[in-house]
């Protein structure tokens, strides 16, 4: 199969509303969204031309995946102190709208990736939400939201999830342990949340402490023969900067440089094979705040430079 590109610049997905309020000090490292945004623009990565704005998702889109009482719940407030203490966000309205914008921006790039054959979110990859419950600051899977609405609106039938942030995708892999449309591949390190892990169709656990070129090793090993044996109509690729030996939460060891090649290895075998890939940044923890911006820069440096080496 030959490259799919099919315009003259990535496109990139953003809306301020990525960015809701929390409580000072919380953990959860919510303005390097906007962050983000601002470091793509001042850097040159990113023209303003590039970004589209997504629409909240509807409610019928998440209970594709959602419990209906859960999803009420959670619009309205009503969720349980116990249920919000293992999301790890207070629920406010402002969260809402967080929530359903960041799942609209998911599903966003991946109908922007079937068009152009890259595209990347500046959110997105909220991998521990299951059907009835949010966990480790995952509310709706956006995941598998997409996946769903993309295969409802028959635009896909076969995805990969290729989910390379340092926490297994426990509520992803559930959500489709039984589901043959749908192939969950999940490289994490096997000492780390969650401490339940979920059965993905195919799980590579690292033992804490992998660097660059280890890491790299298991992925050349892997994605290729992956490809061949899936060979999905779109791929969903979580681009965690957690596995960085930096990350408050991470316990891998990779580099500025190791993930950067990393996720310009991923973009371009699976792009240059003829297959579309529709990019989230998932987590990364930093208590520099733009620090961790650059860091998650690294996904669209490398999928501008893909996009660009593949378009010529």
């Amino acid at each position: 199969m030959g490259s799919i590109i099919s315009a003259m610049t990535l496109p990139i997905v953003f809306h301020p509303d990525f960015v809701a309020p929390l409580p000072p000090a919380h953990r959860f490292p919510m303005p390097k969204y906007g962050a983000f945004y601002r470091a793509l623009v001042r850097d040159g990565i990113a023209g303003l031309d590039q970004f589209h704005i997504p629409e909240p998702v509807s409610r019928d889109w998440v209970e594709f995946i959602h419990a209906s009482h859960y999803v009420e719940s959670f619009l309205a407030g009503t969720l349980d102190a116990r249920a919000m203490r293992r999301i790890g966000l207070p629920w406010s309205e402002m969260l809402v709208k967080r929530t359903c914008t960041a799942a609209g921006g998911v599903v966003l790039t991946a109908r922007l990736a079937l068009q152009t054959g890259i595209a990347c979110s500046t959110a997105g990859g909220t991998h521990h939400a299951f059907p009835d419950f949010g966990a480790g600051y995952c509310i709706f899977n956006d995941l598998a939201v997409t996946t769903r609405v993309l295969q409802a609106e028959g635009r896909v039938r076969r995805v990969l999830i290729v989910d390379l942030d340092v926490h297994q995708g426990d509520g992803t892999a559930a959500i489709f342990a039984n589901d043959p449309s749908v192939f969950t591949f999940s490289v994490h390190c096997g000492a780390n949340f969650p401490v339940r892990k979920q059965t993905s169709d195919l799980d590579v656990d690292l033992p804490k402490g992998v660097e660059d070129d280890a890491y790299l090793a298991r992925l050349r090993d892997v994605i290729p023969d992956l490809l061949s044996q899936v060979k999905p109509d779109l791929i969903l690729y979580d681009a965690g900067v957690d596995p960085h030996r930096d990350d408050k939460l991470g316990k891998l060891a990779l580099t500025d440089a190791g993930l950067y090649a990393r996720d310009r290895f991923v973009l371009h075998t699976c792009v240059a094979a003829g297959y579309p890939v529709a990019c989230v940044i998932g987590g990364g923890y930093d208590a520099d705040i733009d620090r961790l911006a650059r860091r998650h820069c690294l996904l669209h440096r490398a999928a501008t430079d893909v996009f660009a080496a593949l378009r010529l």
